[in-house]
């Protein structure tokens, strides 16, 4: 009996400390735009060490899922726009929803512009999602039907109650933190 619980300690404690130096690192990171390759380099290797110990396994299938997630990191261009000047990128909080029953995503910008995606999500597997953009909201008023172009695939990599690790086919790294897990994609 003693020997299984001190291990089941340790690695709940590594679980929490790796979360903590991930949040710390990615902090003054202005969501990855201002991340170096070296401060990517190694956001990827803290995020690789929490997938390593990843307890959903089918998050797909997971009730954790469901709800607002807000963006903390990215190494995705098309998100941080990095080549525009800095008046002219989303400057505010960045979200995206998940229905889980419903297979809906929602991406959401704040300030200064309010666009909004809808997605519908095709499951692959039980961690990897198709993701094809059904319309845009531009300034959460134009509704805009999507040309078929929005397409990417998701994988979930890691997730728990507070912590979403994705990783898309293009190679990019998400980083989200539950904010409001009542929260549901509009139909």
């Amino acid at each position: 009996m003693v020997s299984f619980f001190p291990g089941f300690l340790t690695k709940g404690k590594d679980v929490q400390s790796l979360k903590l130096e991930l949040f710390e690192t990615i902090a003054p990171l202005d969501r990855g735009a201002e991340a170096t390759p070296e401060n990517q380099q190694r956001v990827d290797q803290i995020a690789s060490k929490l997938e390593a110990v990843n307890r959903v396994k089918e998050p797909l299938k997971s009730d954790l899922l469901n709800g607002k997630w807000e963006l903390l990191y990215t190494t995705s261009q098309s998100i941080l726009q990095t080549q525009r000047p800095k008046f002219l990128r989303p400057n505010g909080k960045i979200y995206q929803a998940i229905n889980v029953d419903t297979l809906r995503a929602q991406n959401i910008e704040t300030w200064p512009f309010y666009n909004q995606a809808i997605a519908n999500l095709v499951p692959l597997n039980s961690r990897r999602v198709a993701v094809k953009f059904d319309f845009f909201k531009i300034a959460s008023l134009i509704p805009i039907k999507s040309p078929g172009s929005g397409r990417g695939q998701l994988e979930i990599t890691y997730l728990d109650e507070d912590l979403r690790i994705s990783r898309g086919n293009r190679g990019n790294l998400f980083i989200l933190k539950m904010v409001d897990p009542s929260y549901r994609v509009p139909l």
